[in-house]
C-alpha cells in the first residue's frame, strides 16, 4: 500500500481539524471512520447521497487536517483515523464531537 501526503503528528492544528469537522458529511465519514478503521473509502461512503466528486474533495480535506491517514491498495483507497496523532495533540477533542455527530447523523439522513 502507497500512503498519500498527510501533515506529520506535530504539524496538526486546531484550525484545519476544526474546519475539516465543520461540515455534516465529513463529520460523517470521520464518525464512520473511527467505527470501521481500515475501510475503505467507497464502504465507508456507503447509502450517502453525495457525488462521486465531492466525495474525493472531502476526503482530501479530511486528510490534509490530519484527522485520516489514507493509502492507495491496488483501485481502492484504506482509511485509517489518526485518533493516536490527533489524541495526543489535542485531548479529548474528538470523543465529544464525534458523539454528537452521531445524534446529527439521522437529521442529515445519513444511516
Amino acid at each position: 500500500m502507497r500512503p498519500l501526503p498527510q501533515p506529520a503528528r506535530e504539524a496538526l492544528a486546531l484550525a484545519p481539524v476544526l474546519h475539516a469537522l465543520g461540515d455534516p458529511v465529513r463529520l460523517e465519514l470521520v464518525r464512520r471512520a473511527w467505527a470501521h478503521p481500515e475501510s475503505t473509502c467507497s464502504a465507508l461512503a456507503d447509502g450517502m447521497d453525495v457525488p462521486l466528486s465531492t466525495l474525493s474533495n472531502h476526503w482530501r480535506i479530511l486528510r490534509e487536517a490530519g484527522l485520516i491517514s489514507m493509502a492507495v491498495d491496488g483501485r481502492h483507497r484504506r482509511v485509517r483515523p489518526r485518533d493516536g496523532d490527533l489524541d495526543d495533540r489535542f485531548p479529548g477533542l474528538l470523543e465529544p464531537i464525534l458523539r454528537l455527530g452521531a445524534a446529527e447523523a439521522q437529521d442529515h439522513g445519513f444511516r
